[in-house]
């Protein structure tokens, strides 16, 4: 029996049309899609009148489901794994599925398309051609030792945070002395888009005064 095919499809990080033709494809040639949120995924797929079974995978899923997807894999099930928003395996839980479907020698295809990451690299209009990547600061423990490594890295550092903890990390770096500068992208290619450059102390002051503008996901450049 041939094996199936594992799909890691880009989906738009806000923006509906932000998704290539050949994710489209792929998405309605393929037997099931394993997604983060079986409600987000199937929002995205009413729009273009998809109609596919969706397979709850996400960063509390047991190893049995893992195992489910596989197993359907081995029977020669097409499966797409798509994320909420962006790219599958960036700073979630994407990277155990595709290094299980190795261990077992399936066949993986990207579908590159949207990512908050490059979303705004392309904007930053700063030198990124080294960077660092650092995903979401930990919530409590280690914060801090996480912000002290992005203040003293040679490089541009670039990493994710919640609006529920934002105010709190530019605290922080202001607390630690921070004296470089930041670029902030706010609900990238949504209604809303923002984008902030600055000092701390200057994007620090526009939020505490914008605190109506503390929504959706943040990504931070320290430079």
């Amino acid at each position: 029996m041939n094996r199936g095919i594992l799909y890691i499809i880009a989906t738009p990080i806000g923006n509906l049309e932000d998704i290539t033709l050949r994710a489209l494809r792929i998405l309605g040639e393929i037997d099931c899609v394993a997604c983060e949120d079986t409600r987000v995924t199937s929002r995205l797929l009413n729009h273009y009148n998809i109609k596919k079974t969706l397979i709850s995978y996400h960063q509390h899923s047991k190893l049995k489901k893992i195992d489910l997807i596989i197993d359907k894999l081995k029977e020669g099930k097409n499966i797409a794994l798509v994320t909420d928003a962006g790219t599958p395996g960036i700073s979630d839980p994407g990277s155990i599925l595709v290094a299980e479907a190795v261990k077992n020698n399936i066949e993986i295809h990207p579908i590159p398309g949207s990512s908050a990451l490059s979303a705004i690299i392309s904007i930053a209009g700063i030198n990124l051609q080294k960077f660092l990547f650092f995903g979401f600061p930990p919530h409590k423990k280690g914060r801090e030792t996480f912000l002290k490594e992005v203040i003293d890295s040679k490089y541009p550092v670039i990493y994710y945070e919640s609006p529920h903890r934002f105010i709190k990390n530019l605290e922080l770096l202001k607390l630690l002395e921070c004296q470089k500068r930041i670029i902030i992208g706010r609900e990238l290619t949504k209604i809303f888009e923002e984008v902030q450059r600055g000092s701390v102390d200057d994007i620090l002051s526009y939020y505490q005064e914008n605190k109506e503008k503390i929504k959706g996901e943040f990504v931070v450049i320290v430079y």
